[in-house]
């Protein structure tokens, strides 16, 4: 989940090559005398044929993919040294850039507590700890500012619930995936991986006492639910290809294991398993077969989903099952419902149709309101609707019929996150919005009073007094101050009045409109000479991220632009299926006519442009790279998804089978020679001058092999321009997975390490004009 001519010092020399020069590369030919004695590791090859529909090719490279071979490691720790030798041959740019994000952040940070039930809930981060504690004190009954008042005095005892930095410390990392309490409040369960393989494993915590009483035998735990008593907690396993494909339920209380609820022997699905948010039903998603007492939706059927929750009776469902004469026909999501009985579940009544230009996501219920997370001309828009719904189902509705009530929120371009929203009876919604230019704010909806109050700003240390405006000024920095704002302030405090973030409409190659995000400084850009980054992801329907990072700051103040491309593949259900399996292609060209239209627009330097890609992203960057070579001067690819050819065709590999509904089944030769059409690894061009390029992988990963961010870079080396490929470095954390270590300290010094190899790429000197 990235500008100004300068001359290059000769410190920066280093690493620099003569053939991208000659291409009109702001660098300058190798002119550092140590140079010589700082070569680029060299992979040994080893035989290997691929031979896939009558078609062979050789594959030297592919001894990679046993990480247990012992020269492996040795030539990634090898690639490291080689990598931080060129960042620190930019004269402690890394360092500099690292203090300058670790003085943004707070030296401590927390969240608003949010009630639940007596309790209320809330996580903070220690001063000077990487990650978070999770804690409770008692409710008050003088509501929630009698509540903060509290909280500040510690009349309410607090408990620590879960402490992320005592597992970080004892086993080097830590990465909690699911996190439970029990509906009376006794009990945490969640979910573990200290290695970073996201084979998790479960504890179940007994809060009062703080001791474990459940360790569960098995490991790849995904998501757990509790039953409405609190005995019983559901939990699904995952096979050794990471697909969830089991439900245990297990007695906490009782020394028995727990025992199989349902299995999904399919292979190409997986199940999930999730509480109503009353806590009276307990539901299996993507189940194909009835098993002792489960109750079936509906027939599973080829890309339909169904999401429940229950009120009052009814089960209210957001699906998109084909629903004949309407607009939802092409895979647009609807709201239905049906009575909360087994012998009733067929019978649906569709209570919304989403409208034109709308799309309906996601949903939530509580006591008195039910709460739609809805798309409308691109933007997120959110609104609450009356509790219980009482309308005439002769004739079908759209969402304006049932009188909603739409959230208030910042004009302009804005991410929309919500809190965890546990209770039920609550008729309060927690969100955090955010935007690039708005630090992230907490905000409260009150539906039934239809008001709303900002409880928190994120802080954002260390900004001169030039970057304070529009109410930053006043950093909120605790509770105490939010008391002042939950009564009266009704704004949106923002950074518009020092950065440009705008979102245009790029063509792409068959005329379909890419929404493109644009981000740079007032004061810092310079039209036709800044440089500028792209970041980019196009896959599994997710949008790329947007919100608020204190790190840019970095580049913005150094005059750079910040571009985000939404291309397809991301977005909601048409425009993710028009960037997936044959249509793929779309992403990548949609990439490309972005990256394109920075240059045309006199927005970054021809010479200047870079692109961050990560995961998928990663893919979208390298295709992007074979196809125009010229069109970015510098990239970073991170746990890139860069050999897919080779990894789709190995079923063993984890999440391999799951894939084939987003890029396609090389087992089929029309779709594998799709595949093998834009795969990075595979369609690199001998003897072509190739980008400086940083590729940043993780051993442990489970979802990227770290062999392919391996395979990739030894293959630019072997076969691409010799002279530019040494400026093409490999960086891989050897302990952690997928997601890195994720610390908030560790992530400044890793975004440092980035930004300084595009700083040092593209030859620019650092002329500190970063915010202090």
């Amino acid at each position: 989940m990235l500008r100004r001519r300068h001359h290059l010092p000769a410190v920066l020399r280093l690493f620099s090559t003569s053939c991208r020069h000659r291409r009109g590369h702001p660098t300058q030919p190798p002119q550092h005398p140590s140079l010589a004695s700082l070569p680029p590791p060299v992979a040994k090859k080893v035989p290997f044929t691929v031979s896939e529909h009558g078609r062979s090719w050789s594959d030297p490279y592919h001894w990679m993919r046993d990480t247990s071979d012992p020269d492996l490691p040795a030539l990634l720790e090898a690639e490291n040294a080689y990598a931080d030798a060129f960042v620190a041959s930019a004269g402690g740019l890394r360092a500099r850039l690292a203090a300058e994000m670790r003085a943004r952040l707070p030296p401590s940070a927390a969240s608003p507590p949010q009630p639940w039930g007596p309790w209320l809930y809330y996580q903070y981060v220690p001063e000077g700890k990487e990650y978070p504690v999770l804690s409770r004190r008692l409710r008050s009954s003088g509501g929630l500012a009698r509540a903060a008042l509290d909280f500040i005095s510690g009349s309410k005892k607090e408990q620590v619930l879960l402490d992320w930095n005592e597992i970080a410390e004892k086993f080097g990392y830590v990465h909690i995936g699911s996190c439970r309490i029990s509906p009376d409040h006794r009990f945490l369960a969640y979910t573990l991986d200290i290695s970073g393989d996201e084979f998790f494993s479960l504890e179940v915590k007994d809060i009062q006492s703080t001791n474990t009483i459940f360790s569960s035998p098995h490991k790849g735990i995904v998501s757990l639910a509790w039953s409405c008593n609190s005995d019983n907690l559901f939990y699904t396993v995952c096979d050794e290809t990471l697909r969830p494909n089991q439900v245990l339920c297990k007695d906490v209380q009782s020394d028995q294991t727990g025992f199989l609820v349902f299995m999904e022997k399919d292979i190409n699905c997986c199940v999930d398993i999730t509480s109503t948010k009353d806590f009276k039903y307990v539901y299996v998603m993507e189940s194909g077969h009835v098993r002792g007492g489960l109750w079936p939706v509906q027939k599973r059927a080829d890309k339909v989903q169904y999401f429940l929750e229950h009120h009052n009776g009814f089960f209210y469902i957001l699906t998109n099952a084909p629903l004949e004469g309407t607009e939802t026909a092409n895979g647009g999501y609807y709201l239905a419902r049906c009575r909360a009985e087994k012998s009733e579940m067929d019978k649906w009544q569709v209570v919304a149709l989403p409208g034109s230009d709308c799309t309906f996501q996601d949903m939530d219920i509580f006591h008195e309101q039910l709460v739609l997370f809805i798309r409308k001309s691109g933007l997120p828009l959110i609104c609450s609707i009356n509790l219980p719904i009482d309308v005439d189902f002769q004739e079908q509705k759209e969402l304006d019929d049932l009188d909603p009530w739409f959230f208030p929120v910042p004009s302009g371009l804005y991410s929309i996150v919500p809190g965890s929203n546990n209770d039920f009876m609550s008729s309060t919604y927690r969100l955090v919005v955010s935007s690039p230019v708005l630090p992230d704010l907490t905000v409260d909806y009150n539906m039934r009073m239809k008001t709303f109050a900002i409880l928190h700003q994120e802080e954002v240390t260390g900004l001169s007094s030039n970057l304070c405006t529009g109410g930053l000024q006043s950093n909120i920095t605790g509770i105490q101050q939010n008391l002042q704002l939950i009564e009266d302030s009704q704004s949106w405090s923002d950074l518009s009045k020092l950065f440009s973030c705008e979102r245009v409409q790029v063509i792409s190659h068959d005329g379909v409109s890419v929404p493109l995000v644009i981000l740079y400084s007032r004061e810092a850009h310079r039209r036709g000479e800044s440089p500028g980054v792209l970041y980019g992801y196009g896959a599994y329907g997710e949008d790329l991220d947007k919100s608020w990072c204190s790190d840019r700051l970095s580049l913005l103040a150094r005059g750079w632009v910040v571009a985000f491309a939404d291309v397809r593949g991301g977005g909601d259900s048409s425009w993710h299926l028009a960037g997936t399996k044959a249509n793929k292609i779309n992403s990548i060209k949609d990439f490309a006519a972005c990256g394109t239209h920075l240059i045309k627009e006199g927005l970054v330097h021809k010479n200047r442009l870079c692109a961050i890609g990560c995961s998928a992203g990663g893919l979208l960057v390298g295709a992007v790279i074979n196809m125009l070579p010229d069109l970015f001067s510098a990239a970073v690819l991170k746990v890139p998804f860069l050999d897919i050819c080779n990894t789709m065709m190995d079923s063993t590999l984890p999440l391999t089978i799951l894939d084939y509904e987003e890029f396609g089944d090389p087992n089929i030769s029309t779709e594998f020679d799709t595949i093998r059409s834009y795969s990075p690894y595979d369609n690199l061009s001998p003897g072509i001058c190739y980008p400086p390029v940083l590729v940043t992988a993780s051993f442990n990963d489970t979802r990227v092999g770290v062999w392919e961010a391996a395979k990739w870079v030894s293959k630019v080396r072997d076969i691409t321009c010799q002279s530019c490929s040494w400026s093409v470095i490999l960086k891989t954390n050897m302990q952690s997975g997928h997601f890195g270590e994720g610390g908030r300290f560790m992530h400044c010094d890793e975004t440092a390490f980035e930004y300084a190899f595009l700083m040092k790429a593209l030859g620019l000197d650092d002329n500190d004009r970063a915010a202090k």
